[in-house]
Order: C-alpha cells, then sequence, then structure tokens
C-alpha cells in the first residue's frame, strides 16, 4: 500500500503511525512472555527459559522476574535460591511489585540468605503494595507483628528512600 503524501493526512493519522511504530518495537518482547507463559503452563521450562532470557537480558522486569520464579521453584533449573533472589531484585528495583514480593519472602524467612531480616521483608512488602501487589499487604500485616518499634522505624526510613525512587507520583 502506498501513502499518497500529496493529499493532507486525516488527523490522528501520524499519532496512529507513531503507535503503530512503538508497538512493533514493545511487542516482541510481549510475545517472548506470553509465549514463555504458555510453556511454563505446559510444564516445558527449558523452552520458557529460552524464550525469557532474551527479554530479560534487555532489561524486562516481566521477564526477569519470571525466571526469579524458575530459580525459586526449582522449575526447569536446579532451585537457587541466590539467583532466584538476584533475578528477583532486578525485577523489583524496576518496580516490579510481584518481584518485590518475592524479596520480602526472602528476608522474611532468610530463604538463601544467614538470617531473616524483618527490617527488609517489611519494606518490600510495603513497596509492592504500594505498586499494586494485592498480597503484599497482608504479608505485610504479618510480618509487622513480629518487629520491635526500632525495626519499624527503620523500615519507614527505607521504604521512603525507596518510594520516592520506585514510586514518585505515589
Amino acid at each position: 500500500m502506498l501513502l499518497n503524501l500529496s493529499k493532507r493526512p486525516q488527523p490522528g493519522f501520524l499519532a496512529t503511525a507513531c503507535l503503530a511504530c512503538l508497538l512493533s518495537f514493545a511487542s516482541p518482547a510481549a510475545a517472548e512472555i506470553e509465549t514463555a507463559r504458555d510453556l511454563m503452563d505446559a510444564g516445558n521450562y527449558q523452552a520458557a527459559m529460552a524464550e525469557l532470557l532474551p527479554a530479560a537480558r534487555a532489561g524486562n522486569a516481566e521477564a526477569e522476574e519470571l525466571i526469579g520464579v524458575m530459580y525459586a521453584s526449582g522449575l526447569g533449573v536446579e532451585r537457587d535460591d541466590v539467583r532466584a533472589f538476584e533475578w528477583y531484585l532486578r525485577a523489583s528495583l524496576k518496580g516490579h511489585a510481584g518481584a518485590q514480593s518475592g524479596i520480602g519472602w526472602y528476608y522474611e524467612v532468610g530463604r538463601g540468605m544467614p538470617a531473616p531480616d524483618l527490617v527488609r521483608a517489611y519494606t518490600w512488602y510495603v513497596l509492592s503494595a504500594i505498586g499494586g501487589d494485592p498480597d503484599a499487604a497482608i504479608s505485610q500485616e504479618e510480618v509487622v507483628k513480629k518487629m520491635s518499634r526500632e525495626q519499624i522505624e527503620q523500615a519507614n526510613i527505607l521504604i521512603e528512600d525507596y518510594r520516592v525512587w520506585l514510586y514518585p507520583f505515589r
């Protein structure tokens, strides 16, 4: 199809063309992630990992979080809490609420760490709740019951430091 440039484009033509161009750049990663989810649902974890790695290495938080899930649960890979935590952390620092909740859980139970860290667990659960994870508020309420007033105050300082960076408009 050729465009007739001698005529004035219809209103909205440029916006539609720009949107189509942007979607063509965004859709490969989205397609990879959707394909990876389908493969995970089918139990084909090695193929799912092959789909996720390019997007994750390009910085896609959704792909990073899913790789974290795979390492945390030993899905197609040997369970590795350190690697799971690191993949979750990458996604968390990009504002991925589900990964933030995962980080909170790792700190809460101390899996793969020398000991639990309730201050950081609470911090990440609160950030996850701010980001929209519906289960994070429940986790936050459970952790705060185990914390001293001093620990809560320390966590609130960290929460504010991260919140203004991760969620500047919330």
